[in-house]
């Protein structure tokens, strides 16, 4: 069973427990489904088809649906359901994550690509960035997750460049950016303090604070060269979608650290 058809378990039991038959082809059709097919399938007084009828003849649909198309009817789906229902969403949500998946900003998303309760307290412009990232790399676009992810990083850059006068954030390098913005917001200078006020020796708090900023710096140049290479990558490219989901969380490592968060 693919990941998209378990998430359909969860928004079909929704749908089938929570509306009335005419609602659910209505909403079925807005998020792009070929109602056509169900067209035999109506209610009538004292008989006519059920509701169960109905979202047998919707999972056959679905079944015939490239992958792409049934992953956006599945988010258009979910949209629909908390627009129409607001109430309908935390049981929504408890459904899927039951199945791996959760629902951010209306999206359904594996919770192995992005947790929504890491992203609360990050600014919204990387928050938002960074969702898409995880919604590109989901639906196989590896380009256009990495430049999402890289886009959030920018975000948080430009503004810690602006804040402190640093000139134009665009003239530096990726990872140079990051390098400064870093700097600037004392996380690496406080984090001696902090593992001292926790108690640990001093020759254990040196290499772990020159390491953790190793890693910073090493992550935002693998973000970096993979960004001015990605261009030429079609498809999945199975060697490098790995390194494109180690991108998308050390994006998230990245602006969490340069806010502070």
């Amino acid at each position: 069973m693919s990941q998209m058809n378990i998430a359909w378990n969860a928004v079909r039991s929704v749908l089938e427990n929570n509306f009335p038959f005419y609602t659910i082809k209505e909403i079925v059709g807005l998020a792009g489904f070929d109602v056509t097919s169900l067209s035999h399938l109506e209610q009538k007084s004292g008989g006519g088809a059920t509701k169960g009828q109905l979202m047998t003849g919707i999972d056959k649909g679905l079944g015939q649906l490239p992958p792409d198309d049934k992953k956006h009817l599945i988010n258009i789906l979910v949209e629909e359901i908390i627009q129409r229902k607001p109430e309908l969403e935390k049981k929504l949500s408890r459904y899927l994550e039951r199945l791996g998946w959760q629902i951010i900003d209306d999206n359904v998303i594996p919770i192995e690509i992005m947790d929504k309760a890491e992203l609360s307290e990050l600014p919204n412009q990387a928050r938002t960035d960074l969702v898409k990232a995880a919604c590109r790399f989901r639906d196989g676009d590896l380009s256009g997750s990495l430049g999402s992810a890289c886009a959030a990083v920018d975000s948080v850059t430009a503004e810690i460049y602006a804040g402190h006068n640093l000139g134009d954030a665009g003239s530096a390098s990726f990872q140079e950016r990051c390098k400064v913005a870093i700097k600037k917001t004392g996380v690496l200078s406080k984090l001696p303090e902090d593992l001292k006020a926790l108690g640990w020796e001093e020759k254990y708090i040196k290499p772990l604070s020159s390491n953790f900023e190793g890693a910073l710096n090493q992550a935002a140049n693998v973000m970096q060269t993979l960004r001015s290479k990605m261009s030429d990558v079609h498809g999945t490219q199975p060697v490098l979608k790995p390194m494109v989901f180690d991108s998308v969380r050390w994006a998230e490592i990245l602006v969490r650290v340069m806010s502070n968060v």
